[in-house]
């Protein structure tokens, strides 16, 4: 009995212990920092070539590339938005007359 005992515990501890350990594959996950959905964050730097262009599809399409952003849209200063905040999205700020004037995230 005691013996039986003895092996239900180790085993116990070493499955309470395996749970606990990390692969190689987390360690390494690399540089791009990801969203709790598993997205790519954006980076907002890397989209500031935009600023002073003309608001175009392609601009768009090329800004969220950049920026690694899961998805993009353009914001005129008149439009409502709501105010959830979503790190993978890309938004390009634009002046009356569809110039990129801000870039951010979110």
């Amino acid at each position: 009995m005691p013996w039986k005992l003895a092996s239900l515990g180790t085993l116990f501890s070493v499955t309470l212990l395996a749970g606990c350990s990390s692969t190689p594959s987390e360690s390494a996950a690399g540089p791009e920092a990801t969203t709790d959905t598993g997205h790519s964050r954006c980076e907002a730097k890397a989209a500031e070539f935009a600023i002073g262009k003309a608001a175009s599809p392609a601009l768009l399409e090329q800004a969220r590339t950049r920026a690694g952003a899961q998805n993009a849209r353009f914001l005129s200063p008149n439009d409502m938005v709501t105010l959830e905040y979503r790190s993978d999205r890309l938004n390009l700020n634009t002046d009356d007359n569809l110039v990129i004037t801000r870039v951010n995230c979110g």
